[in-house]
């Protein structure tokens, strides 16, 4: 139940806690308007039967004979109810009055306990959404009719159809009110996961809402007539997307329960009778909990083919292992002769997280109690959730309250080793001594052999051992299950049984194909003894419809210790199955973290430190028992959450086009023409966009794009063609790909057909590459990534690089001798990013990962820079990525030396490689290279490219072949013009009757070029087929525009005009925006002939 809301006083507004009729009341009786005379005469017959019901029990108690006893009970009954109902009326008014009245509440001094403010008075990071007030004001209405007509139209029938007695439930009134519920401060989480928005709400409703419900048969009315609501809710949207609506889902929950209060009307007025008005609450507040308090979420898919069972279901964040040690200074609680004589207490604790709650042993009458005691709790949501302990007396009758402490778990998963004393609140003295360990989820069993041998080492006096692992199962669906006898349908439940430990699912009525979509979570001492048991039954329990028994060293077995697969289920029908996903994570502490031994905030006098047992204050090993600990150094590696490193590698490889439809027409389109493709390609939030192929209906692009992205459920790969035009480019059709098809099949090389158009189709390579933890094919990588040539200058990535920044030690101070505020930068060539920059601090902590494209890790440099608010220098690291090369694993761990700064200072980061292979060098290792004779470069094209062949050798040209022509084209940057230079040909073919008969020459021009300014010609060489001209020409282009002209070249033969000779011997055409202008590199190019 809530807490009451204070009175507003009279100088903040009217008193609300009078009826309707408090206005006329409050005048004069002179004053008041006379009554009509039939109603008075009602009025009075009302109040003469209510005397006579007020009396008829007493007459009826004394006509029977039965004790006064239970007259008085009945009247204690009835006076508790009323009293019940006022209050409830009085909080329901009161909190409406809070509401419309937020900014005179939270101002007036009797409402200014920090306890009643508004969140967006108490916290600066809560902002209020008065426009979201407005907009659910405007709209409260409309919700209220689409309310109504949910329950007369969908759930009355589904009740009626329920029971038989039942059958004539109606709801005779629904009515929302005026109302609307709002949003009091919003706060927003985008700090910890970059692929998600977290939104806390802080919901408040005070509603006169009005439901009424009557059943004819029995004559029976019940209702509501108002509500009160009051939580935190927390939204989350994710995952983020690349496509409208740029939200995969939304999920919501409350990470603690709400505080709810319900008036209730006609025969419901009986729960509001004292002792059943807390049990109905709770009632109701466990079927909303079933739904939206933790760790239970409602998920709302905003797309198609979204995993919504991990939204829905989602893994831990992680584990807290709470050690509750001692306390020191209790209240003494147990006085003598009424506090004359102080006595003792007899202290015991309860721990609280959500739902789950723990209470130790008690202490017999002592103020310095040690508990020694170790719980385990499942941390769904940081932050938010957080941990509770109250310490009591242990009395007789009703136990004592001692104080309590309060904390969010982030501070944990921040620290993750916290051993403090804590000081109680709400009592005037004591403090308790806590050990919070915060346990990591780890997806790989390379140490739980670690982890139970540090789990047996440990003591402690609860009676369930340490965990070293947890056990995720969700339960999805089971199929084709056996009949009961008689040919009926059962009704499905599991019981999900590890070790002592047993879960029921829900039950699934009258199917043989029953849909659970529930998840368990178990606690697992020894993954590699224990087993998970499945049993499928009705429900009476008594039935079985099938067995299924899953040894955990199977998942220890198994690619991230998951297992996500239909189950034959035995002793059951010979089809049916069960669907399950079993995650095993193992619970890694770093004991490196651990913070320095706590000291006692009291000094203890002498035997005050021992209980009766003569217990030692002393803190253990692992903070349970044993030896004081020695002081720890420094976390030596860093603690990145288990998604860090996770990432993949996409490589897009766009190869060409055909039959793309013409959208250059002439003429009104009498006249087809072509169009100027280029293909735009989005994907994971980032554009790429290919060069422009200038009047072609069947471009060829040949690039390279790499992107890294990570698994998201529901991604894709969109590509639009268009034609480029002065105006607005012309639509060529789009096509989508899956992202998750394009992972699963690893490597795909297909046509895909453009959607939208007539016709048209894209040809592509896309591989998701390989990710390899070592070193060895590193060389065979390098070699083949240097022989790909792409169009736009692509070079393939050798490996992808994973940096995890943690956090700095000893670094140096500000000019002024002030703490700085510490920002770190990540380089890694022309990439860069910038960490969060941290409160004044010498020893920041970020928490922050990065990823890197790396072309060549033999050559490239990582460089860490530290800087006060990117201003003053505070020292660099450069690290060679050879180094982490060398290191096991492809992974650099430790703590680093800062040039710049002072001697001692030093930064803590992680560096992982992932080397990535790919399918093409594995297959381009098992051949071999066909050789050439020419060292030359030459540019690869497809063989159906008409403009520019594969240059061939000289003894491979035919007789009918056209030569060849070598031509340096580039741009110089000093001088800010384009050149191109002829210098020879080959090859070429005799024009004249003699063999030799041949005087070329050679001729070109840039286009577009309408007046002709641009055309050029070298010198004729007489009688010469391999002539030499080196011949330079210079134009005053910028290097924009040269990239949008295109080479028209030929070489001719010079002849007479009444020579019968052949004149023209062969044309080039080539693309400027298709060449590196800027490296100016000599090349052979094919001539071909005019008929082709």
């Amino acid at each position: 139940m809530e807490k009451d809301f204070a009175t507003p006083s009279r100088d903040a507004g009217p008193s609300m806690a009078t009826g309707s009729g408090a206005a006329d009341s409050a005048l004069p009786e002179e004053k008041q308007p006379p009554k009509p005379p039939g109603q008075h005469a009602v009025s009075v017959l009302w109040s003469f039967g209510k005397c006579l019901a007020t009396l008829l029990p007493v007459y009826l108690a004394g006509y029977f004979g039965f004790s006064i006893t239970l007259v008085l009970f009945g009247l204690m009954v009835y006076m508790g109810w009323t009293h019940s109902r006022n209050e409830k009326v009085m909080r329901l008014r009161s909190a409406m009055y809070v509401l419309e009245n937020e900014r005179a509440y939270a101002t007036a001094r009797a409402f200014r306990s920090k306890r009643e403010l508004p969140p967006w008075v108490n916290f600066p990071d809560v902002e209020k959404v008065e426009w979201m007030n407005k907009i659910l004001q405007q709209a409260w209405p409309f919700v209220g009719q689409y309310l109504e007509k949910l329950l007369v139209e969908t759930i009355a029938p589904v009740i009626r159809a329920s029971n038989t007695h039942l059958q004539t439930l109606s709801f005779t009134k629904v009515n929302l009110g005026d109302k609307a519920l709002k949003v009091v401060g919003v706060k927003a989480h985008t700090e910890h996961d970059k692929r998600q928005v977290l939104l806390d709400l802080y919901i408040s409703y005070a509603g006169d809402v009005e439901i009424n419900v009557e059943i004819k048969k029995y004559f029976c009315k019940a209702g509501v007539k108002g509500v009160q609501l009051h939580g935190m809710l927390r939204v989350i949207l994710e995952p983020l997307i690349g496509d409208v609506p740029l939200v995969g889902a939304v999920t919501m929950f409350f990470i603690r329960r709400p505080k709810l209060d319900i008036n209730w009307t006609g025969l419901t007025n009986l729960l509001d009778i004292p002792g059943l008005n807390a049990m109905s609450d709770t009632k109701i507040m466990d079927a909303i909990a079933s739904y939206l308090v933790l760790p239970n979420r409602l998920t709302i898919p905003l797309v198609a083919d979204l995993h919504v069972a991990q939204l829905r279901s989602p893994l831990p964040r992680g584990v807290v292992r709470i050690h509750l040690l001692e306390a020191e200074e209790l209240t003494a609680k147990d006085t003598v002769i009424k506090g004359i004589i102080d006595g003792k207490s007899d202290p015991y604790a309860v721990l609280r997280v959500g739902t789950q709650t723990f209470t130790s042993h008690t202490v017999d009458s002592n103020l310095n109690p040690q508990w020694r005691e170790m719980y385990e709790v499942i941390v769904h949501e940081v932050p938010g959730q957080e941990l509770e302990v109250e310490v009591f007396d242990k009395d007789q009758n009703q136990d004592d309250f001692l104080g309590r402490v309060k904390m969010d778990l982030d501070i944990v998963h921040k620290a993750r080793v916290l051993d403090e004393w804590f000081s109680l609140k709400d009592v005037p003295s004591g403090s308790v001594h806590l050990r919070l360990e915060w346990l990591s989820l780890l997806s790989s069993a390379d140490r739980l052999n670690e982890v139970i041998q540090r789990n047996q080492n440990m003591t402690c006096k609860t009676a369930d051992p340490p965990s070293a692992a947890i056990l995720a199962v969700y339960l999805d669906r089971a199929q084709d299950l056996p009949m009961k006898k008689g040919n009926k349908d059962p009704s499905p439940m599991v019981q999900l049984s590890v070790e002592d430990t047993t879960k029921e699912s829900k039950t699934c009525y009258l199917t043989t194909d029953p849909v659970w979509e529930v998840a368990f979570t178990f606690y697992i001492q020894d993954p590699r003894k224990q087993e998970i048991s499945i049993q499928v039954k009705d429900d009476d329990r008594a039935l079985s419809l099938g067995s299924l028994s899953i040894p955990l060293s199977r998942l220890l077995a198994s690619p991230d210790l998951s297992m996500d697969q239909w189950f034959q289920l035995d002793n059951s029908g010979q089809a049916s199955r069960i669907y399950i996903n079993a995650v095993l994570r193992v619970l890694y502490l770093n004991e490196d973290a651990s913070p320095t031994s706590p000291v006692s905030p009291h000094p203890l006098s002498p035997g005050s430190g021992q209980g009766d047992g003569g217990i030692s204050s002393e803190v253990g090993p692992g903070g349970v028992s044993g030896a004081p600990k020695p002081v720890p150094t420094r976390p030596q590696q860093t603690t990145p959450d288990s998604d860090f490193a996770s990432e993949g590698v996409l490589h897009i490889h766009l190869v060409e086009a055909s039959n793309l439809i013409a959208k250059d027409n002439f003429m009104g389109g009498m006249v087809k023409g072509k169009s100027d493709p280029y293909v735009k390609i989005r994907v994971g939030g980032v554009t790429f966009r290919s060069h422009t192929i200038k009047e072609n209906l069947n471009p060829y692009w040949n690039e390279l794009y790499e992107i890294i992205l990570t698994q998201l459920p529901g991604q894709e790969i969109q590509f639009e063609l268009f034609d480029k035009d002065l105006d607005q480019d012309d639509f060529l059709g789009r096509f989508k790909l899956n992202l998750r098809d394009i992972i699963s099949s690893q490597f795909t090389d297909e046509w895909y057909t453009l959607n939208d158009v007539k016709s048209g189709r894209v040809h592509l390579i896309m591989e998701w590459l390989p990710r390899l933890s070592e070193s060895a094919r590193l060389d065979q990588i390098l070699q083949f990534q240097a022989e790909q040539q792409y169009q736009n200058k692509a070079v393939p990535s050798a490996a992808v690089l994973f940096v995890y920044v943690e956090r700095a030690h000893s670094l140096p101070l500000k000019k002024n001798g002030k703490e700085p505020k510490v920002g770190a930068e990540i380089l890694l060539k022309a990439m860069s990013y910038k960490t969060k920059v941290c409160e004044r601090s010498t020893s920041p902590r970020w928490d922050e990962a990065f990823h890197f494209l790396v072309r060549d890790p033999k050559e490239e440099l990582l460089i860490v820079k530290l800087s006060h608010s990117w201003g003053q220098a505070l020292g660099t690291v450069v690290l060679p990525l050879r180094e982490v090369l060398s290191e096991q694993g492809l992974v650099l761990d430790r703590w680093l030396s800062l040039d710049g700064a002072l001697p001692e200072s030093q930064i803590l980061l992680r560096a992982t490689l992932k080397i990535l292979d790919t399918q093409l060098a594995v297959c381009r290792s098992d051949g071999t290279r066909e050789g050439s004779e020419d060292r030359d470069h030459v540019i690869h094209r497809r063989d159906t490219e008409p403009n520019l062949r594969h240059r061939s050798p000289l003894s491979q040209l035919g007789d009918q072949s056209p030569g060849q022509v070598k031509l340096q084209i580039g741009y110089s940057i000093e001088e800010n013009r384009l050149f191109i230079t002829v210098l020879s040909c080959r090859g070429l073919p005799a024009c004249g009757s003699a063999k030799d008969g041949s005087d070329p020459y050679v001729s070109f021009i840039l286009l577009p070029d309408k007046n002709r300014i641009t055309k050029r010609k070298t010198i004729t060489k007489k009688r010469d087929l391999n002539p030499e001209f080196n011949e330079r020409f210079d134009f005053d282009f910028s290097l924009e525009e040269s990239m949008q002209r295109r080479l028209d070249l030929t070489v001719k033969n010079n002849v007479s005009f009444m020579s019968r000779e052949r004149e023209l011997i062969g044309k080039l055409q080539l693309d400027l925006d298709q060449m590196d202008l800027k490296s100016g590199n000599a090349q052979w190019y094919d001539l071909v002939e005019e008929t082709n």
